[in-house]
């Protein structure tokens, strides 16, 4: 039995970076995933990395580590706190946020 990745794009408020993000885990292109959705991906046990996309703009890497059965959850935004998103503009792996959650499953 597989673990499962959960990812959700959702914000609180207005987002600029409201675009498709593409999705990658160990560094291959595994989905993606619109605004106001949520998306599950089976991984195999053991530690992973995950980042999002948008075009040049992007999260930082985020490693984790899923157990057999578990669900990992993950939610990912383009809000930021105003410095943050005037740096992302120079510093592209600022401008998505990826935020690990607690699933209830």
């Amino acid at each position: 039995m597989a673990a499962t990745l959960k990812l959700t794009h959702k914000s609180i408020g207005i987002e600029v970076r409201r675009g498709t993000y593409d999705i990658e885990v160990d560094g291959q292109r595994a989905g993606s995933l619109e605004m106001n959705d949520t998306i599950e991906i089976p991984v195999e046990s053991g530690q992973h990395t995950l980042q999002v996309r948008s075009g040049r703009n992007s999260s930082r890497t985020r490693t984790f580590t899923a157990a057999e059965g578990q669900t990992v959850a993950f939610r990912c935004t383009g809000k930021s706190f105003l410095p943050i998103f005037l740096a992302s503009f120079v510093v592209p792996s600022l401008a998505l946020r990826l935020r690990r959650e607690v699933d209830d499953r």
